[in-house]
């Protein structure tokens, strides 16, 4: 069983920018695809980015494009979500994800995810 843990969520003013990151405790970390994603009050959960076991691909869904990075430290067990112009819009619960199996990063879907954080809340004020 795969844990992950969000933190760095917050209130942010639009056009600022947060930090997340998500950490496993479990060895195997490193070997599986991390996807990010939010879901805003009463809306679908949605894909964000994603980022293969080795960190050397990453996907970004057309919102996030140019203004989010997703890296990896693996050996400190952690993926980033680094974003950039908030605005009101990001507003919603932040999770990270993995898949039983490699090739979930495109497309990107919550279906395909079977690991899960409990979330992290990102609130962008106008």
């Amino acid at each position: 069983q795969l844990q992950l843990v969000e933190s760095g969520g917050g209130l942010v003013q639009a056009g600022g920018s947060l930090t997340l990151s998500c950490v496993s405790s479990s060895y195997t970390f490193e070997q599986f695809e991390v996807g990010w994603f939010r879901q805003a009050p009463g809306k679908e959960r949605e894909g964000v980015s994603c980022i293969n076991a080795d960190g050397d691909t990453t996907n970004y869904v057309e919102h996030a494009k140019g203004r989010f990075t997703v890296s990896r430290v693996n050996i400190k067990n952690t993926v980033y979500l680094q974003m950039n112009n908030l605005q009101p819009e990001d507003t919603g619960v932040y999770y990270c994800a993995a898949p039983f199996f490699r090739g979930a990063c495109q497309p990107l879907s919550a279906s395909d995810f079977n690991y899960w954080g409990h979330g992290t809340q990102v609130t962008v004020s106008s």
